[in-house]
């Protein structure tokens, strides 16, 4: 499960006022809910699109911080797919990368970046 944080001064809930309909818009109906640090997330078991198994995602709330987004794509092989599923590949890159950039307001590049720091962050001092 990766979480993702907000651009500065913006909340999830400002910039996906509803994260159930939103889901459902870029990955299919929403089959369950699932516990994740102490919040629901939304589970689509059965995603609109053939690369993705599964799609876990939602608003983990902490205390005394803003929410953060919290995802999990569970994927498919590519080399289990058959030949006229690998055009929705880049149909499913696009589906993650446009629907994390509503919720974050972060292109790849500053999420990517941002996982950097935070794994900077985390280092031991030698």
């Amino acid at each position: 499960m990766k979480e993702y944080k907000m651009r500065r001064g913006e909340t999830l809930e400002e910039r996906i006022p509803d994260m159930e309909a939103t889901v459902e818009e870029y990955f299919g109906p929403i089959t369950g809910t699932e516990d994740f640090k102490g919040s629901d997330l939304f589970v689509v078991g059965e995603p609109k699109n053939p690369v993705f198994k599964r799609v876990v995602v939602g608003a983990v709330k902490y205390s005394g911080k803003k929410d953060r987004l919290a995802v999990n794509f569970e994927e498919a092989d590519p080399t289990d797919l058959a030949p006229e599923d690998l055009e929705a590949a880049g149909e499913a890159v696009s589906a993650k990368n446009d629907f994390l950039l509503e919720a974050t307001g972060r292109d790849a590049k500053s999420r990517r970046d941002s996982m950097k720091r935070a794994v900077e962050d985390d280092a031991p001092d030698y």
